[in-house]
């Protein structure tokens, strides 16, 4: 069941995606080679628990992180570690913070120095990519509007939709209804109505489309080993399209 928000709890998300927006941006500032994933977990709770918030991801069905650090073809939670990241790396940070019971949830992909054009195409294309789903959200329209925009986007720069893992609805409940697929036909799904809190978030591999998942039960890696991008924000849909929820 899809249940719309009220005013007050929107208000919780808010202050929710602000603390997620203030991480990211902090790590985004340390990101360098030579630090380790294990390094960026600590600052990234520290920061979520000094706002008065708890990190989503800890404990969660037993995740031992408090973000998803998710390197090169790493695509979806990644556990944080002794990995040390190197020159011309990328990595998907994945936040998320709950505030007085509402959560917001938020990730992005990072150079890690230098990185050469094509990974740079990939990650524009997939950045790119979320905010094309975005201009479909909006009252009235169906939901899968969002996801048709996205695969056309991604696909027309000779890139690859995951389809395994999708975005969600999210609220007291880090995963609620809907499942959002980035890929598919249009003018399918429920109907988008003020007050739905949503996370879009576009998964985009370099190569084929396909994933697996390592023997840590948890770690998700392309099947042909090329890299990967992954770009969310939670949104609210609003009488007049969306806001997104995790912005400082």
């Amino acid at each position: 069941m899809i249940r719309c928000k009220t005013a007050q709890e929107i208000a919780l998300m808010r202050e929710a995606g602000k603390i997620v927006a203030l991480v990211l941006e902090t790590l985004r500032k340390e990101i360098r080679p030579g630090m380790t994933t294990k390094e960026l977990d600590a600052i990234a709770e520290e920061t979520i628990r000094s706002h008065g918030a708890i990190p989503s991801f800890k404990g969660y069905q037993g995740f031992p992180g408090s973000i998803c650090a998710s390197v090169n073809e790493e695509l979806v939670h990644g556990i944080p570690g002794e990995r040390v990241l190197k020159e011309g790396d990328i990595i998907t940070v994945d936040v998320g913070a709950q505030y007085q019971g509402y959560h917001a949830d938020s990730a992005w992909t990072y150079p890690v120095g230098e990185i050469d054009a094509e990974t740079k195409r990939l990650l524009d294309v997939t950045e790119q990519a979320l905010y094309i789903g975005l201009t479909e959200a909006k009252p009235g329209a169906r939901l899968t509007n969002i996801s048709h925009a996205i695969q056309m986007y991604v696909e027309a720069n000779h890139f690859s939709v995951v389809r395994e893992y999708v975005g969600h609805g999210i609220g007291q409940h880090l995963h609620e209804d809907p499942q959002i697929p980035h890929y598919g036909p249009p003018n399918k799904g429920p109907v988008l109505r003020p007050g739905m809190t949503l996370c879009i978030e576009p998964m985009v591999n370099a190569g084929s489309r396909h994933v697996k998942t390592l023997a840590d039960d948890w770690t998700v890696v392309t099947a042909d080993g090329k890299r990967c991008a992954h770009f969310e924000h939670t949104i609210v849909i609003t009488d007049a399209g969306y806001e997104i929820l995790t912005v400082s």
